[in-house]
């Protein structure tokens, strides 16, 4: 059985365009885990291997990696650092234990940067900085390193001090140990020297720093400190260690992954300090049945438990399902899904390398581990020893906030939405709907690189293309005031005829969208014909009066009528139903609504005020302000039409730091001139 103290998991994490994969790949290279160092420019990286990650420069997916270095085995969780794929960073955050959070030395934190920082901090991940680029033009180490301090929720401290920068990038200090090393080849060698006499006195300082840093995480450190005010290396790598398991110290590391320089020294940071699996706490879960709060413990010995955080579709061999384990050992062919109440079998385990699978025989506490075939097991559910049923809390995946019409490109609909759906057991931002008002299927996610992606992936996977548009606001007809109208329709052609005569009034109902009440006397209007006018008034409502908009919001009584005995049917009162429906509603003063939706903005402080006035100019009302965890929180309702591209908006205005959340609300009047051209627009249309 393996040892799951020489075991590390590792979520790399950070916001776009900061080297998180370089870096991965340059970890890979340097254990021997792959032979040659690639690119994610040229499309030779081993994590981002998908057709969209190579053409788009970006990591869309979670990728997973592990190697072996200095006899300690680590998996690698690569994350996206793109917003639109937020969702795979949250997930791979529940699963790992640590934290390589990476930051590049050029562009520094970003809005982006302090979110993902968030996600970490609210998770109490142990974390690693690991300040990527150093090599790069304007790469700036004490820059950033001041950001950090200012913006981020980490207690972080210089662990690694950089000698040069840019072209000068060669060599760092170790400040746990006061040496110096100089990077020797391409191959993560390096080469002891005396520190640089002009670093000393900087030296002396950041590592007395590091020392009171670390002395603060521990009663005894900090008591031996101020009275002797230096502690031994040893005393310093302990409180390192400690300090990090519990997730109150953060060292800062350099690197240029590119270059291959400084990784290394990571991958022993990785070693030395970061927890292993059996030095976190043990992970809570809910007995099955009881409801009784469990702990399971991250040891060989404990009963088998796991938590499915990531699904894979394949059109050939069907899905990947992707868990972290969290205590015991898995082997054989079966495991019990306690979310599902079912028994799955699976035909063999699978550690993941990039896109290759390489088939093992057993898995222990802190591997990420993947199946295939499975049938009901889908991503957020419990797997566990069936004699032990527990179920974990999975976290909940992020709301589309984006959405659009979704049509078939080459006209074959059903096989674009079964491909769509195949996906949906892929990433849970992705929901499909069919909105009944305007009879549109629509696409929702959390971004529009978002669906493009989705897109480029179900015709590389599936050979079908599909079509997004805006889509279509549900506008909706009703009526201001009272109405009392006569709908009568006669018609002699020879033969038997046509006729059918109702009167009816026509009032508001605001939020009863309909009622029909049948207030006939006496048998003016036989019982049977009755039902018919109700329908002919239905179907005209559904077809709208004003600009063929659906009609709500509207009592309908029926006082009065006559019939004839011989000429009269169901099909003429359903269309004199249909007259009087139409003659009352443009009496009654038809106006046009509109949709209103919920909005919940999170923003920092100092975009209020951009993000208030633009509210203001999509005729918003603001309903008010709450704070949470040092976001300013804007709670409005605006007119679904300006908000059909607010994902990218915000982004904009936030520089990446905003969200939200939206959700329906109300139908509202229209403004007068806004109302003119919809209506104009929309009989054009219909003519």
């Amino acid at each position: 059985m393996q040892d799951t103290n020489i075991v590390r998991n590792v979520a790399i994490i950070g916001h776009g365009n900061c080297g998180k994969t370089s870096l991965a790949e340059a970890m890979l290279y340097s254990a021997g885990k792959i032979n040659r160092l690639g690119k994610v420019d040229d499309g030779s990286s081993a994590m981002d291997y998908e057709e969209e990650e190579i053409s788009r420069k970006i990591s869309i997916n979670s990728s997973f990696h592990n190697y072996t270095w200095k006899k300690h085995n680590v998996f690698l969780i690569d994350t996206p650092g793109d917003d639109n794929f937020l969702n795979e960073t949250v997930f791979a955050s529940y699963v790992c234990d640590n934290a390589l959070f990476t930051i590049g030395a050029v562009l520094g934190v970003k809005g982006q940067t302090i979110k993902f920082s968030k996600i970490i901090k609210q998770r109490n991940l142990p974390t690693v900085i690991a300040i990527s680029k150093m090599d790069r033009e304007r790469a700036d180490f004490l820059s950033t390193v001041d950001q950090i301090k200012e913006s981020l929720p980490f207690n972080s401290v210089i662990l690694h001090l950089p000698i040069g920068a840019e072209d000068g990038f060669k060599g760092y200090v170790d400040l746990a140990s006061g040496k110096a090393y100089l990077f020797d080849g391409d191959k993560g060698n390096l080469k002891p020297i005396d520190v640089p006499a002009e670093m000393e006195d900087e030296v002396a300082t950041l590592r007395e720093a590091l020392m009171e840093s670390v002395a603060e995480t521990d009663d005894d450190l900090i008591e031996k400190f101020l009275e002797e005010g230096e502690l031994t290396y040893e005393e310093i790598t302990t409180g390192l260690k400690k300090g990090l398991a519990k997730a109150v110290i953060s060292p800062i590391c350099v690197c240029s992954a590119t270059l291959n320089k400084g990784v290394t020294p990571l991958l022993d940071v990785i070693n030395m300090y970061m927890p292993s699996p059996a030095e976190r706490a043990p992970i809570p879960a809910t007995k099955e049945g009881s409801g009784e709060v469990i702990e399971m413990q991250p040891s060989d010995n404990a009963p088998f438990s796991a938590l499915v955080f990531k699904t894979m579709a394949d059109p050939y061999t069907g899905r990947l399902t992707i868990f972290r384990i969290f205590s015991g050992v898995l082997k054989g062919d079966t495991f019990y899904n306690a979310s599902k109440k079912t028994s799955e079998r699976f035909g063999q385990l699978y550690v993941l390398e990039g896109k290759e699978q390489k088939p093992i025989e057993y898995a222990g506490p802190g591997m990420i581990i993947g199946v295939a075939k499975l049938k009901e097991t889908v991503t957020g559910d419990t797997l566990c020893d069936s004699a032990n049923p527990i179920i974990f809390a999975a976290p909940e995946p992020l709301k589309p906030v984006i959405s659009f019409a979704v049509s078939a490109k080459k006209g074959d609909e059903e096989k674009v939405f079964s491909s769509i759906s195949k996906l949906l057991d892929e990433d849970l931002t992705l929901k499909i709907t069919r909105q009944q008002e305007t009879k549109q299927v629509l696409l929702s996610g959390v971004g529009r690189v978002h669906l493009d992606v989705v897109g480029a992936r179900i015709k590389r996977k599936f050979g079908v293309e599909m079509e997004l548009s805006t889509p279509k606001i549900p506008y909706m007809e009703t009526i201001k005031s009272t109405a009392r109208v006569q709908g009568k329709h006669k018609k002699q052609s020879g033969g038997r005829g046509q006729f059918g005569d109702c009167w009816i009034e026509i009032s508001p109902l605001p939020g009863g969208k309909y009622e029909f009440v049948d207030q006939i006397v006496g048998g003016v209007i036989p019982q049977n014909y009755r039902p018919a006018v109700d329908k002919g008034i239905q179907e005209a409502m559904e077809k709208g009066v004003l600009a063929g908009y659906p009609v709500i919001d509207i009592r309908i009584a029926l006082v009065d009528g006559s019939f004839h005995n011989v000429d009269s049917s169901e099909m003429a009162f359903k269309i004199a139903g249909s007259l009087a429906f139409k003659k009352g509603a443009q009496e009654a003063g038809l106006i046009l609504l509109e949709p209103y939706v919920n909005m919940e903005i999170r923003v920092g402080k100092d975009n209020v005020g951009d993000v208030m006035g633009d509210l203001n100019s999509r005729r918003g009302k603001v309903m008010g302000m709450d704070s949470s965890d040092g976001m300013e929180i804007i709670n409005a309702q605006v007119p679904q039409a300006e908000v059909q591209s607010y994902a990218t908006d915000l982004t904009s205005m936030t520089g990446g730091l905003g969200s939200f959340s939206i959700s329906f609300s109300h139908y509202e009047e229209v403004p007068g001139q806004i109302a003119e051209k919809i209506i104009a627009e929309a009989n054009a249309q219909n003519s």
